[in-house]
This record gives C-alpha cells, sequence and structure tokens, in this order.
C-alpha cells in the first residue's frame, strides 16, 4: 500500500542520500536481505518505491521542530518550571533504568540496576553487592510499574535483565532498587508485564527455547526446546508458578481484569537459524488462562525443572486449559492493550499489518465455541515492519513500523470495520522518524487514563540527527505531539545505547521523598551489625575491632565534616565502612571515598551505607567526600592509617 495518501516524510540536507533510499539499503541488510525481501513481498511497496517527497521538518505541519502552533503543544519548560510527566526508559546494555522529564526531554537521573555506577557505588556497597551477587552487567529491555485499579499507583518499577534471567524492583519515591530475582531455567528474560488490576503478579517471558533441565542432556535434539512462562510475586518478589510452552516467547502484556496474560510467539518452527524461523505463514498470540494455571498450582497437578523447586504447568502441544494459540503472522513481536481493556494488538514483524484481537471473545475460544482464530476482529496493513501500538485514549492506535521508519495512526474500530467488509480507511496518518525505530510509547498510554497528549518513538539509528561523535553514534527519541487530529514531530534527542521501551508517567501519581527512609532492605545487615556492637548509627563515631583480621569502622557524616577523621587499621584488614548522612537538608548528598582503595559510595540525606574492602598498602590514605556539600567541601576529609600486621 503506498504512502501517497498519508504523507509525511522528513527532509534530508541536500548533500545527504535521501531517506528513504537509506532505509531501502538497511532494510535490506537485515538477514543477509531476507527479511526484508520476504516482507516487500507480503503485498506492500518496498520502500525504496516510496512517493512521497522532502515536506518540512516537524511532517504534516506547517512548523519546524518544537515550534509552537495552534492547537499545539509546546516542547519548553523555561527555568524554574517542573516538567508535566515522568518519563521512564529502560537502559539497554548499559543494564540500567534512566528517568526523563517530559515534554522538556532533560535527563534527571540515572537508577543503576543491573550495573556497576562509580557515582553512587551501587554494585560495590555492601547491599548492592549482595543484591547483583558477583554479577556488574545486565540488559533492561522493559520497564513497567505496578497498578492499582488499571492506572499506576506509583509504587514500584519493574525491569527485566534479558542477559541473565533475572527481574529488578525499583522503589519509586526513593528511585533506587530493593529487590532482585534469578527466574530459574529462564534464558533470554524478555518481555515482562505486571497484572493492572492490582499490584498482584508480573509476568516475565523467557525469549530462547532450550533443553530443560539445561544440564547437558538433549542439547542437539532442538525437539526437546521449550521455554517458560514465568509469574512472580510484585510483592513479595517470589517466583509463584512457571507456564512451560513449546515456542520462543517475546513481549507479554496483561488485561484489566486479572483474567489472562498475554506472549508473542515467534519461531513456533522450533527453528535455531534464520532460514528456520522464518518457515512458517503464522505464529501465534499466547494467552495464558490464569484461573486455570493457579488451580493447577494450587491442586499439585504440576512438576519441577532441575534443582528448582518452582511449580512448573507443563503446557506443551495443542491448546488445552492453560493457554490459546491466536494464530497470528509471522514472527510477532509486540502486544498491546487497548485502554478499555478490550483489544490485545499484535504485531508481526513479517507482515506489514496487526492483528487486532477481541478479549472478549477468548472465554469462548477456550470453551471451545469458537476457533482461536475467530477471536482475530481487525488486520489493517500499517506498514513494513510493525512491532509496537501505543494508544491515546480516543480510540487510535499508533504502531511502530522499523522498515519504513514511520509511525502510523490509525483507527481500531475503523480497522474492524474494513475487516468486517465496509469500504473505509483506518490508516490516519504515517510520520517519518529518523530512523528505524523499535518501540513507541504513549503519554499513560499503557493505563486506562491514556490521556493522548504525547508520544515517544525510540528511534535505533540517528545518522545524520546530531554532531558526530566516534562509529558509536547516539540513539535518536523523537518526542511527537499526538494531541491533534495529525502527529507532529516536536523534539529530537540524543540518548545512549540503547534504550528499549520508556512509558510516559502524569507527575501527580509518583511521589518522590527527600531523604533516606529507614525501611529498606539494606537496612537489615546494617541495623543488625550496629545492635551487636552497641552502635546509635545517627551519633556514634567508632572503630570496633571484630577479630584479628575484621574491623568495622563507623562514622558520620555533617556538612563540611566527618564526625571521624582519623582511623587506623592494620594491613590485610577487611574493613567495612558504615558511614551514616545526618543532614536532613534536602538535596545534601554525601560520600566516602577512600584513596587508592577503589572505595567511592555515596550517602543520601538521613541514610546509611556500607562499603567492604582490605586495607592491603601500609601507609596514610586520606578519605574525603566526593559528592559537593559546602564551601569547605574540599576540607571535608580524614585519614585512614594503614600500619603494619
Amino acid at each position: 500500500m503506498s504512502d501517497e495518501n498519508h504523507d509525511e516524510t522528513t527532509p534530508e540536507a541536500p548533500s545527504k542520500p535521501g531517506r528513504r533510499g537509506f532505509i531501502a539499503k538497511t532494510g535490506l541488510a537485515i538477514g543477509g536481505g531476507v527479511v526484508a525481501a520476504q516482507m516487500i513481498g507480503c503485498g506492500n511497496e518496498s520502500p525504496a518505491t516510496d512517493t512521497n517527497q522532502a515536506a518540512t521538518p516537524g511532517a504534516g505541519s506547517d512548523e519546524t521542530p518544537g515550534a509552537e502552533g495552534e492547537g499545539h503543544l509546546s516542547t519548553d519548560v523555561e527555568p524554574g518550571q517542573l516538567d508535566d510527566y515522568y518519563g521512564i526508559w529502560s537502559g539497554g546494555q548499559s543494564g540500567e533504568v534512566r528517568i526523563l522529564g517530559v515534554p522538556s526531554m532533560r535527563e534527571l537521573k540515572r537508577i543503576p540496576v543491573f550495573n556497576r555506577d562509580a557515582a553512587t557505588g551501587w554494585g560495590a556497597t555492601d547491599w548492592s553487592k549482595e543484591l547483583l551477587k558477583g554479577r556488574s552487567s545486565g540488559d533492561t529491555h522493559h520497564v513497567h510499574l505496578s497498578y492499582t485499579d488499571g492506572t499506576y499507583d506509583g509504587r514500584y518499577a519493574y525491569v527485566n535483565d534479558k542477559a541473565q534471567g533475572r527481574l529488578a524492583r525499583i522503589r519509586l519515591d526513593l528511585m533506587e532498587v530493593d529487590s532482585i530475582v534469578d527466574i530459574p531455567n529462564s534464558f533470554g528474560t524478555h518481555g515482562i508485564f505486571p497484572q493492572r488490576h492490582r499490584t498482584g503478579l508480573v509476568f516475565c517471558n523467557s525469549e530462547f527455547r532450550a533443553p530443560l533441565p539445561n544440564n547437558g542432556t538433549d542439547m542437539d535434539d532442538k525437539t526437546k526446546y521449550s521455554a517458560l512462562h514465568t509469574a512472580i510475586d510484585g510483592e513479595s518478589m517470589e517466583v509463584k508458578w512457571q507456564v512451560q510452552i513449546e515456542g520462543n516467547l517475546d513481549l507479554a502484556a496483561a488485561d484489566y481484569e486479572g483474567k489472562y496474560s498475554f506472549a508473542c510467539c515467534y519461531n513456533s518452527e522450533g527453528g535455531v537459524t534464520l532460514e528456520e524461523m522464518m518457515a512458517a505463514d503464522r505464529d501465534y498470540l499466547y494467552v495464558f488462562n490464569l484461573e486455570n494455571i493457579e488451580n493447577a498450582v494450587s491442586g499439585g497437578n504440576t512438576t519441577t525443572i532441575g534443582d528448582s523447586p518452582v511449580p512448573v504447568v507443563d503446557a506443551r502441544g495443542d491448546n488445552g486449559p492453560f493457554v490459546l494459540r491466536i494464530p497470528v503472522p509471522k514472527s510477532p513481536h509486540g502486544v498491546n492493550i487497548s485502554p478499555d481493556g478490550r483489544y490485545a494488538i499484535c504485531s508481526g514483524k513479517l507482515s506489514p499489518t496487526c492483528t487486532v484481537v477481541d478479549i472478549q471473545k477468548i472465554a469462548q475460544a477456550f470453551a471451545g465455541d469458537i476457533e482461536p482464530r475467530d477471536c482475530v476482529v481487525a488486520e489493517p496493513e500499517v506498514g513494513l515492519g510493525p512491532l509496537h501500538t501505543a494508544f491515546d485514549g480516543r480510540g487510535n492506535a499508533y504502531t511502530s513500523i522499523f522498515i519504513d521508519s514511520v509511525v502510523t495512526k490509525w483507527n481500531i474500530e475503523k480497522a474492524i470495520q474494513k475487516f468486517g467488509g465496509q469500504d473505509v480507511d483506518p490508516i490516519i496518518q504515517k510520520l517519518d522518524v529518523n530512523y528505524q525505530i523499535g518501540h513507541v510509547n504513549a503519554s499513560m498510554s499503557e493505563t486506562k487514563n491514556a490521556d493522548g497528549k504525547w508520544c515517544v518513538a525510540l528511534c535505533k539509528f540517528s545518522k545524520d540527527r546530531f554532531l558526530p561523535v566516534g562509529p558509536l553514534h547516539p540513539e535518536n527519541d523523537q518526542l511527537i505531539d499526538i494531541s491533534g487530529e495529525r502527529m507532529r514531530l516536536a523534539h529530537d534527542g540524543a540518548t545512549y545505547s540503547e534504550p528499549h521501551d520508556a512509558l510516559i508517567v502524569d507527575k501527580s501519581l509518583i511521589h518522590p521523598v527527600n531523604v533516606d527512609p529507614r525501611d529498606l532492605p539494606r537496612y537489615t545487615q546494617i541495623n543488625a551489625w550496629a545492635e551487636e556492637d552497641g552502635i546509635n548509627l545517627m551519633q556514634d563515631n567508632r572503630v570496633v575491632r571484630k577479630d584479628d583480621n575484621h574491623v568495622r569502622v563507623y562514622m558520620t557524616s555533617r556538612a563540611p565534616a566527618y564526625g571521624m577523621t582519623e582511623f587506623r587499621v592494620k594491613q590485610g584488614d577487611i574493613v567495612t565502612i558504615i558511614d551514616t548522612n545526618q543532614d536532613d537538608v534536602e538535596d545534601l548528598s554525601h560520600g566516602v571515598c577512600v584513596t587508592n582503595h577503589d572505595v567511592n559510595f555515596g550517602i543520601n540525606p538521613q541514610g546509611t551505607q556500607s562499603m567492604t574492602f582490605t586495607a592491603d598498602k601500609v601507609g596514610l590514605f586520606w578519605y574525603y567526600c566526593p559528592w559537593f556539600c559546602h564551601a569547605l567541601h574540599l576540607e571535608m576529609r580524614g585519614r585512614m592509617i594503614v600500619e603494619p600486621r
């Protein structure tokens, strides 16, 4: 389907190759040309044959990017003013989560999760080392918030580690990780999603099939490979159950009533190479029946895998009481639920279509009254390489189109009417983005309160959009105004590799604190040490020798001085520094950096942190506050004297 009736392009500088030519080249490079060739053969035109001509920046409007016109939203946030939304971004292979202000797109904070962060000491402090279990990297793809009654409750954010099969939870009042759980027998944990009716289960998909248990048997028999759909309690962070399934599980979703969870399944062929995984014309949307699964778990109709005690429901094979397999076009990636809770929308990477599934029909399909495919009520053609879909709360959907590098705005009800034979066009507009968009999300889109103001396109390539910075280019997060009938590109924002997903959350729903709460899990160990040693953490400065080789150093910080300006240890001592920030002034952090010992960590107001290291060198070593806290900040220091043993 040609784009000529659904305009929008973005201009290139005259000396640059045209965007369509660039996309054609890069698209055909995917999979050695196999992917793009198959997609182009699905009935849509090649990107190279698109008839669009270059338009003004901010395609589809008369304004340049960032300009404010009649009926348009502005990205301007004046000095001293606050943004309207929190943007919560995954950090990709950095292993972190990032907090942005929207619409300014200013980066406000980086929350270390699975990574080592030298600024705060995350990954080196005692508590964070315990959580990370010696690992210092991860791959965060999808970040989602806890819900109550279909909207965000501001309590938690959950994020996956695709690299090492983990789920982390962030306390949103502190914006710090408070729990990390390893998911047993899960490889390539990718899509996650929490239940929306309450803070209940968080569903996690393992993308990579493997022989289970993965103990060295059946490694060459790919027919024995399987994957797992895992449910983790969002409050206790306990793995509750798993469902064993035959296919690769990609993105996840949950309905608004607590009845179903969803997973896109690609590679229903059970292949292990690119060509094998693309052979079939259709794959599936898996729908998990939570009531039937939990009845099986409570009734003991489960098994276990390897040395994991987690109950496993074996749902491999045909449709049954636990899983409904709805056929959808090949290699589906994203699955997203409309704000009214009525529709699940899948995107097939190797089809130009989205598949609209009526959730109200799913119970009939589970009962056998209709076929699973009868749940499909629309399949609009949206472009080459659809991935993810966002919503504006007005009945419209916004789908990211990877190969075409556009966001397609389309109307759900018109798509259903067209599927039923009516002569209507559901496609409203296609807006060029730069370049090769992955995720797309809109303000409050994943809640019942989608407000239809902003949409963000997370583009994998930036190419010529920013100053060159060497071979590793930044990625490009493009903010789009969706408040009117037509989309308008409003802002380009360079970002470090590689955010996969993002949320835009009304600021009224999140309530960060100004000082460190004392009920954090890290205080369990710290308080036990203090009680054992008779220490008041908020007042005392004392060195406690535990044995010949272990020393605890309790100290306090108050700008511009430490409560202890000297302590002595012996060479080879294992030293634990436990520092409490006595200041209760908002924004007044302290820290401890011990020179030449790889010790550096921060302490928030009224907080306590600890870090353990070995004093392996004889001599005098200064420790100092690395956080600028006072006019006499440089004088805030003390001496660690390491004596010969």
